[in-house]
């Protein structure tokens, strides 16, 4: 039995279903954006790309963890 996700990666099922790219996209997406600020980039999730606040909010969450 494999461990259920925890944190912001609990979100990412969902997230690839309702918007139909792999959360690998988006985090490049992220990564490739000059901005840097957790806000910022929700914003620009949420109005260039019309994610969810909860969705863009769990992405962006987990790219910056990684950096």
């Amino acid at each position: 039995m494999t461990a259920a996700a925890k944190g912001p990666a609990s979100y990412f099922p969902s997230i690839e279903k309702k918007y139909g790219r792999p959360v690998q996209e988006w985090i490049d997406l992220i990564h490739s954006s000059p901005l840097e600020r957790h806000m910022e980039l929700v914003a620009w999730l949420k109005t260039e790309h019309g994610i969810g606040h909860g969705h863009a909010n769990a992405l962006v969450a987990h790219t910056l963890k990684e950096k």
